[in-house]
């Protein structure tokens, strides 16, 4: 009997045996027909939504194009561009966090098409202008409006700085804000002292893109913008001179045709005469271009080569903006008037003087 009963307990293992491996042969071949599953933890309707984080510095061509990228949308991308270094951030005399790339690689470049350009825009200050906390939020809420990728470069005092800083935080513009300690007493020297910050800012930095230099109180043609993204070497324009209290209207820059410069002009045109140009209003050179009046591209302050320019040039570093106004009046054909004739005005100068007198009514309150 005990044989028997063995024999009836293999009998039985074996049955369950070879229906376990029939379930699972079944559950293999059906297995194979079923779809791939490319389900992960990021899957849903959220996960081609995720915020960009971490949009930088823009140093080189390779990181404008990623901002570009990053934000095809002009009030998005700007929204989300945090900003880049506070003025407690930032070393005297323009230093910086990133350290410049090598020659080799910037002469490595691919160039850029002209809507990829960076425009770096810089301004200087006065801590004697009482309207230019104003000044500096309609210029800001002007470069909002302009498409990426941009920069705003603002020099200030270190001892005005705190207020700015706080402002340019809150603008949604991609900015640096450089300061200085140096005490000046001639306006002129301070203004010439902060381009010069922000001009070797540049070029520690390496930073490729059309520089230009743009008044607090200046206006602009937000078409301005797209036109000096054209720029290969160095443009110049028209730039009119409004002056409130004397009530005049001054033109002052280049006479071109075919963006070919011909002679420079300085005009009243508010006087209430003829605006026509005659030869004796035509100049063959000016001293000296506006400031407002002329942009080209930073690589001209440090890769001098591709310029056709000897490597051994004089230490630029002190008088950056003097060096630039050289080598832009050395030969009016390197120059590309804006717009094509120069036979627009799109950038407006403000002049408002220091102390405007209050009207009449204002005088007589409180007089009996």
């Amino acid at each position: 009997m005990g044989s028997i009963d063995r024999s009836k307990k293999r009998i039985h293992l074996f049955k369950k045996a070879f229906v376990h491996f029939a379930l699972c042969f079944v559950m293999g071949f059906f297995t194979g027909f079923a779809p791939s599953s490319t389900a992960t933890l990021f899957s849903g309707p959220r996960a081609g939504k995720q915020p960009v984080n971490g949009i930088g510095a823009v140093v080189h061509p390779s990181p404008v194009k990623a901002v570009e990228r990053a934000g095809q949308s002009l009030n998005m991308s700007l929204a989300k561009m945090p900003r880049l270094v506070a003025s407690d951030d930032v070393p005297e005399g323009g230093g910086g966090d990133d350290p410049p790339p090598s020659m080799e690689l910037a002469r490595g470049r691919e160039p850029l098409a002209p809507s990829s350009r960076l425009l770096i825009i810089v301004t200087t200050t006065r801590s004697s202008d009482r309207f230019q906390g104003a000044f500096l939020r309609r210029l800001a809420h002007t470069l909002r409006l302009v498409p990426p990728p941009l920069m705003w470069i603002v020099v200030q005092a270190h001892d005005d700085a705190p207020a700015t800083a706080a402002m340019l935080r809150n603008t949604g513009v991609m900015y640096r804000h450089l300061t200085f300690k140096e005490n000046f007493t001639d306006p002129a020297a301070e203004a010439d002292h902060q381009r010069n910050v922000a001009l070797s800012h540049v070029e520690s930095h390496r930073l490729a893109g059309i520089i230009t230099f743009a008044g607090a109180s200046n206006v602009y043609d937000l078409q301005f913008f797209s036109e000096i993204r054209e720029i290969e070497a160095f443009g110049t324009w028209p730039v009119a001179m409004v002056s409130t209290n004397r009530k005049r209207v001054m033109v002052d820059g280049p006479i071109c045709h075919s963006s070919k410069i011909k002679g420079w002009i300085l005009k009243d045109v508010g006087d209430g005469k003829s605006s026509l140009l005659t030869g004796t209003d035509m100049n063959p050179k000016p001293s000296k271009i506006n400031i407002s009046g002329f942009a080209f591209n930073s690589s001209i302050l440090w890769d001098p080569e591709r310029w056709g320019r000897p490597t051994s040039l004089p230490d630029t570093s002190q008088d950056s903006i003097k060096f630039v106004h050289e080598i832009i009046l050395e030969d009016k054909t390197k120059l590309k008037g804006i717009p094509a004739d120069c036979s627009r005005i799109m950038v407006w100068h403000l002049y408002i003087p220091r102390a405007i007198p209050l009207p009449f009514h204002h005088q007589n309150q409180g007089k009996t």
